[in-house]
């Protein structure tokens, strides 16, 4: 049987007697942010935007206290509706006054249901008297089902009947993270347990893009299949793959945290594109109606509407590619301070210049910075100068490539592959200009906006295959590397060594301050957006080799390990506080805390946030203070306690952990049992009565 409306209608997707706001304007954002909420939308600002353009045009009240907003998006991938009824009206320009009854429809611009059918048999059922009463009268969401199905739900299928089929619908699904390390695949992992588990008629390969051994999806699998599943806050790398797949696009904690309702939105999706095809075989699937490659690229800047988005995930493609060279620049030249000593900074190049492991260097006199030209020697030489100065070299010019590599694939999560050129020329240019890291951001957003732009211009076909190769890259870095010369470079090199002056002459309580502050976004939403941000600041600082950058990362990096470690301490002590899945998390959080892989906090309070979530957001404040109160320092991005090695005053940095994992503990213990007594009470008290 083909879906009908109430496909479209979930029970969480009711609001009875609720108050939205007292403008149609608050009544919208809110029904925007519920089908966000209920895992229909990644982008609940994109839909209250085009909701409120489709309002601007013409007013979408009704008589008889109804009111419809309505709009085609690209913010969904199936057609959603969302019923509310207000304890207030509110005005949205009906004759009759305010309306109180309001349905919030969006489909999406290539969806395969039509619009107008779908608002047009809503307005249709609406007209009935008695359907308004009973909304009116209605208690339950149930209730509102039940009145839907009688004028919606017999009224025939919106799509044409489909064919029978009895092989399984086949979903594919794309996991990515900015460190592709935790959620890349603990998201994979939910999808497919979400499967084994719930959809025994669905089949499911999933592709990760992590840092890992990560398996490639075949070409034979990509043919076969009915929609596949983006789950990622970074560029899908290679995404011109799936160009001819129906698709839906969540974060990648979306995934994590609801696998069942992606995928049965997902499923959803299938079922509505074998009914309009009438596919009954894996050869008609290789038949489907396609976009093609002209119609895909010019659906981009869509996509990309509102910005904020699209522009935080191309920033977190940057640092994902960024993170590799960090960690090996980072730990080479830990290494090399090991070996070779910290005065290897100092002769590494004149090393390698005059010597050889058949002619080992002696101790060496080198010049301390601008102290007047003071001289100083060598702790070490000969074999450990010599290997500590290779190591110390190799791990510099690891580091030369991460403000350039940051641009390029910003410029890559924008544009594509022909942006990488352009982004790559920016931030070298950013380097030369003195502009560091905010260069390199901002040139990477430049190449790519400029290189998508570019690829909407219609162009002759003898001149389109030379467009990525050579055109669009030649174009982007001119246009590019001119901007930041004659213009941006001067500007942002300021920002940036006004932001290292800053850094460098924090005071003590300053310091501690802005460690706090790292160690609570690191901690308040465990791997979310906030998260990211203050993992960027710290990882995109490195490249700048301070003490003060050094300080913001081991800083940032004790909180980030501190939620997992506190809510295993917590399972241990007061076992019976838990459930015995969260038991069972406790023992692999161990492992994920002393990685630093904060996300192994992430089921404890996806389960009770509310309890979860100020104890690890306190432990990781006392954490960061603490790491930057002890003057600690971190060359490594990422590593947890196995990079302490890397560490300056690793003593310390192991002292900031334990106390801010020991708040976590004291914290979530005590909320979890206060309010357990709390509840008990409640529960004993009419007895007692």
């Amino acid at each position: 049987m083909a879906p009908s409306f109430l496909t479209i209608l979930s029970a969480d997707a009711v609001l009875l007697d609720v108050d939205l706001g007292a403008t149609k304007s608050d009544v919208i954002t809110a029904l925007a942010q519920r089908v966000e909420d209920i895992g229909r939308s990644g982008d609940a600002q994109q839909l209250t935007q085009d909701l409120q353009a489709r309002e601007n045009q013409s007013a979408t009240g009704l008589p008889g206290g109804i009111a419809i907003p309505h709009c085609r998006t690209e913010a969904i991938a199936f057609p959603t509706i969302v019923f509310a009824r207000l304890s207030h009206p509110v005005d949205f320009g009906a004759t009759d006054g305010p309306a109180d009854l309001i349905f919030m429809l969006a489909t999406p611009l290539d969806g395969l249901i039509s619009h107008t059918k779908l608002l047009s048999r809503l307005a249709r059922a609406l007209v009935h008297d008695e359907v308004l009463a009973q909304l009116h009268e209605a208690e339950e969401p149930a209730d509102v089902f039940r009145l839907l199905n009688g004028p919606l739900g017999n009224s025939g299928p919106l799509l044409p009947p489909t064919p029978a089929c009895n092989h399984k619908i086949k979903l594919l699904a794309v996991t990515g993270c900015p460190t592709g390390i935790a959620h890349t695949y603990m998201s994979a992992e939910a999808l497919e347990q979400a499967i084994q588990s719930h959809f025994p008629d669905v089949e499911l390969h999933v592709e990760t893009q992590g840092a890992g051994d990560d398996t490639q999806l075949t070409s034979r699998q990509i043919d076969n299949a009915d929609v596949v599943i983006f789950a990622s806050d970074v560029a899908i790398r290679g995404r011109d793959r799936f160009v001819n797949l129906p698709s839906i696009s969540v974060g990648v904690r979306q995934a994590l945290n609801s696998p069942n309702t992606v995928i049965q939105q997902a499923v959803e999706l299938a079922r509505l594109s074998r009914g309009e095809a009438g596919f009954d075989s894996e050869s008609a699937h290789r038949n489907r109606p396609h976009r093609t490659r002209s119609t895909f690229i010019k659906s981009i800047p869509a996509s990309l509407q509102g910005k904020l988005s699209g522009i935080g995930q191309a920033v977190m493609t940057g640092v994902s590619y960024m993170i590799p060279f960090i960690a090996a620049g980072g730990l080479l030249i830990a290494l090399g301070f090991l070996i070779g000593g910290y005065e290897v900074g100092g002769v590494a190049r004149q090393v390698l210049t005059h010597y050889s492991l058949n002619d080992l260097p002696p101790q060496m006199s080198y010049l301390v910075g601008d102290r007047h030209g003071l001289q100083l020697t060598t702790s070490r030489s000969g074999v450990a100068l010599y290997i500590g100065s290779v190591f110390y070299a190799l791990g510099q010019m690891a580091m030369s490539f991460i403000i350039p590599v940051l641009s390029g694939y910003i410029a890559y999560g924008l544009g594509g592959r022909p942006a990488i050129a352009p982004g790559f020329v920016g931030g070298a240019v950013s380097v030369f200009l003195g502009a560091g890291f905010l260069g390199g951001i901002v040139t990477g957003l430049l190449a790519g906006l400029v290189v998508l732009l570019f690829r909407l211009i219609p162009v002759p076909q003898w001149l389109e295959t030379l467009m990525p190769v050579v055109i669009l890259p030649l174009l982007g870095s001119l246009i590019v590397g001119s901007l930041m010369v004659f213009g941006l470079g001067k500007p942002l090199a300021w920002a940036m060594s006004g932001l290292q002056t800053w850094l460098a002459g924090m005071s003590d309580t300053s310091a501690v301050l802005l460690g706090v502050l790292l160690g609570v976004m690191m901690c308040s939403d465990l791997g979310g957006p906030i998260n990211k941000s203050a993992y960027l600041f710290a990882t995109a600082g490195l490249a700048a080799q301070s003490g003060a950058a050094f300080s913001v990362m081991a800083a940032t990096m004790a909180a980030g390990m501190v939620p997992p470690l506190g809510l295993a301490l917590a399972t241990v002590i007061r076992k019976h506080l838990f459930t015995s899945n969260e038991q069972q998390n406790g023992k692999a959080a161990w492992l994920l805390g002393f990685s630093f892989v904060t996300e192994g906090a992430v089921p404890f309070a996806a389960s009770d946030p509310l309890r979860v979530l100020p104890a690890t957001t306190l432990g990781g404040a006392v954490a960061g203070g603490l790491s930057m109160a002890l003057h600690v320092g971190c060359r490594a991005p990422h590593g947890g306690i196995f990079v302490l090695f890397a560490m300056d005053n690793p003593l310390g940095f192991l002292a900031a952990v334990a106390a801010g994992t020991a708040t976590t503990t004291i914290v979530v213990i005590f909320l979890k049992a206060v309010l357990r007594r709390k509840n008990a009470g409640h529960k004993t008290a009419p007895a007692a009565a």
